[in-house]
Formats: structure tokens, sequence, C-alpha cells
């Protein structure tokens, strides 16, 4: 049987699905393709005709975005990291879209102002703005976890590494959450775990 083979670099949001693979502890070939020239030529658009990272090939299943590879390898191959039951595999599926439309679209504005922008042109209006409405999904969030220290079952899982890779481009642009304390609290917990380690040494 092959192995499975995930494409992307680590320094990209394909870190999301480096990331989940490794939670699952399987063995799996490393394509460290970029977001550049190397994604949109025809041999990896094969793989993922958006010309995007990251991407999954497992046996005869092609698979795209970052949240359904996450969902599938920890269903597949992720033992605990899936959750057991209809309703928690529903709360995870809720959290994971959750996460890709409440919080993403917000940090990115951000990211793209100070990562991309030349800070000549940057418009701290839109930062300004944006770092405003990321307190409301960070409010959810932090209610969600009261009381709790993971955000399905008593376990970190498959919806607290979806919610938490995209999120963790906040630490690239060193977004200070600390004000909502149990987001930080799990924030912390959840970029200490090993597997995150091991993929951030990635390419």
């Amino acid at each position: 049987m092959t192995k499975p083979k995930l494409f992307g670099i680590s320094n990209s949001r394909a870190i999301r699905a480096i990331w989940g693979i490794e939670e699952t502890g399987i063995d799996y070939e490393h394509v460290p393709v970029s977001y550049g020239a190397d994604s949109k030529g025809s041999d990896y658009l094969s793989v993922n005709p958006n010309g995007r990272i990251p991407a999954l090939i497992d046996g005869d299943l092609h698979l795209f975005e970052s949240m359904a590879i996450n969902l599938y390898l920890a269903k597949r191959y992720g033992g605990g990291l899936y959750p057991t039951t209809p309703e928690d595999e529903a709360r995870a599926l809720q959290w994971s879209v959750w996460a890709i439309s409440e919080i993403e679209p917000l940090q990115m504005q951000i990211v793209v102002q100070k990562l991309f922008t030349p800070e000549d042109k940057r418009n701290p209006k839109v930062t300004e703005s944006a770092t405003k409405g990321l307190q409301r999904p960070l409010k959810v969030l932090d209610a969600a976890l009261e009381g709790r220290d993971w955000l399905v079952g008593n376990a970190f899982s498959v919806a607290d590494l979806n919610v938490a890779s995209v999120m963790h481009l906040m630490n690239m642009i060193r977004f200070d959450y600390s004000e909502h304390a149990n987001v930080q609290r799990w924030a912390t917990a959840c970029y200490a775990r090993p597997a995150l380690a091991r993929a951030l040494a990635r390419p």
C-alpha cells in the first residue's frame, strides 16, 4: 500500500494539514510544493486544479482544502482525534467551518497589511477594523472554552486542531488575544504539541 502524499510547505497555510498528518503519527510522503509557480504547473494542477496548497493523495483519493484534509486524516488514521458520536462529529464540523468563516477572513486582512504590504503603503484603518472585528468571534471561542480544556470531548481533537491551525497565523502577526483568558490558555496548550513542532520543522 502506498503512503499518503501531502503537498505544501510549512511556511504557508499548508501548515494546517502538515500539523494534522503529524498528529496521526502515520508514515507519509511530504512534497514541499510552494504557493508560487510550482503550484501552478500541470503536474500539480492534476492533484489540485485550484493551484493552491495543501493537497493530499491517499490511494485513489485526491483531496484539497486544509479543513477537509484534516477531517479525513483524523477520521481514517487519527484514532482519538476524531469524535466518536454524531453529536461531537457535528461539533467538530461546526468549529472547522467557523474557523475559516469567522476568523480567517479578518486575520488575513491583518496578515496582508503586516506581511505583504510595503510599510509606506499600509492602511492602519484596515488593521484596526479587522482587530476590532476579531473580538466578536474570539469572545465566542472564549465562552465555548469556559470550564473546559478542549472544544469537543475531554481531549485534543480535530476540532481543536482545525481551529488552532487556522489561528496559527495570529502568531506570525503577533496578535494579542491575552484578554481572552480561555483562548490564551487553550492556544498555549495547542501550540505546545510535539506534532506542531515536527510540522514546523518541515520545509
